[in-house]
């Protein structure tokens, strides 16, 4: 009889102890699946959907790996204090990855901390690149609209176009959550136009037409580019309250490519007060010092100014108010940190002959 007590009363203490530790399996679960369902109810609910040139993607989360497509899409990443995983060049300054960005990515190379891995050039980046950074977002702009398709079956893709940098730097920072941040920003680069504006007034009041040139190298062209008042490089110009003189009656093209003026009817510009001459050879780049290469360029430029018959006989060349500033700065960077820079420029040189 005794037996039977101790063997009843370890079956009935056995089967107690598998109900305690399915009770708590069937609770540890129902937990988990829980928080799996409420995980994947926030994380749907963390999804946004982004317009852009190519028409809609969604985004779920904040991207972790950013593959940037071009300088003038890295800049208001930048801006937004958001580094890159990988980035394309829109011109080869460099081979291999950026592991000195600051001496390998002109102008921009001092804001980025990260070291990202060169995935090509911005028009043509390498898939092969791509699918090992194996990125949350790729950023680029409206020239990879052929390799949209395969972009997108890296990771999800918006394209932007190039030179919209206000619009630009709000839909990126709409995907990062940094808004505030963007409206920061801009606030930033309308208190230093405002502060310019102030110290440019007696130029402005002295000598107040300007005549904005391109020359697309180190030499003295034949032929420069004019710019409307508009563009990329001119409105800051305006906004300083220059009058930037008109180009000729010369139509531009599709593209809004200012129109090229021949340097014989340069003289037809004698009522310009002052000339802005904006240059940069990209083909002869080393890779010591991305960003320095622009300096012997600039001066190389400035020399066959003053050995050119026909641009000496300018009024501006013979007051010395002739000016020559890298081109990239606005052409390349468009968006807050390239005005920024294009704006410091102008002040050190404009600013220093009042």
């Amino acid at each position: 009889m005794m037996r039977l007590s101790i063997q009843w009363i370890n079956r009935t203490f056995k089967l107690c102890l598998l109900a305690i530790v399915t009770t708590l399996i069937i609770t540890a679960c129902g937990g988990r699946i829980s928080q799996n369902a409420a995980s994947l109810q926030s994380s749907s609910s963390q999804c946004q959907v982004i317009q852009h040139e190519m028409g809609e993607t969604e985004i779920c989360g904040q991207p972790q790996k950013v593959v940037v497509l071009g300088p003038y899409i890295l800049e208001p990443l930048l801006a937004l204090d958001v580094q890159p995983s990988g980035f394309a060049d829109h011109i080869p300054f460099h081979q291999g990855d950026y592991s000195n960005p600051s001496q390998q990515i002109p102008y921009l190379g001092q804001w980025v901390t990260s070291q990202p891995i060169n995935v090509g050039q911005a028009y043509n980046p390498s898939m092969e690149a791509l699918l090992r950074i194996k990125p949350d977002l790729i950023l680029g702009s409206e020239a990879n609209k052929d390799q949209y398709k395969n972009l997108s079956q890296i990771a999800p893709t918006v394209l932007l176009k190039w030179d919209e940098a206000q619009p630009n730097l709000l839909k990126i920072a709409k995907i990062f959550d940094r808004s505030q941040k963007a409206e920061q920003v801009l606030t930033d680069i309308e208190q230093q136009l405002a502060t310019a504006k102030k110290a440019f007034a007696p130029i402005v009041a002295a000598h107040p037409q300007v005549l904005l040139l391109s020359s697309a190298g180190q030499s003295l062209p034949e032929q420069l580019r004019s710019f409307q008042t508009d563009r990329l490089c001119s409105a800051l110009v305006a906004n300083l309250g220059f009058k930037v003189l008109p180009p000729p009656d010369l139509a531009q093209s599709a593209q809004g490519v200012p129109p090229l003026v021949s340097i014989e009817i340069l003289p037809q510009f004698q009522d310009a007060d002052s000339i802005i001459l904006l240059g940069a050879n990209f083909t002869e780049f080393n890779q010591l010092n991305a960003q320095m290469n622009f300096e012997p360029q600039i001066q190389n430029l400035q020399q066959k100014w003053q050995e050119n018959a026909i641009a000496q006989l300018m009024q501006a060349s013979k007051e010395g108010r002739v000016y020559f500033i890298p081109g990239y700065l606005c052409f390349g960077l468009p968006g807050p940190i390239g005005t920024e820079l294009y704006l410091n420029e102008l002040q050190k040189q404009l600013l220093s002959v009042q």
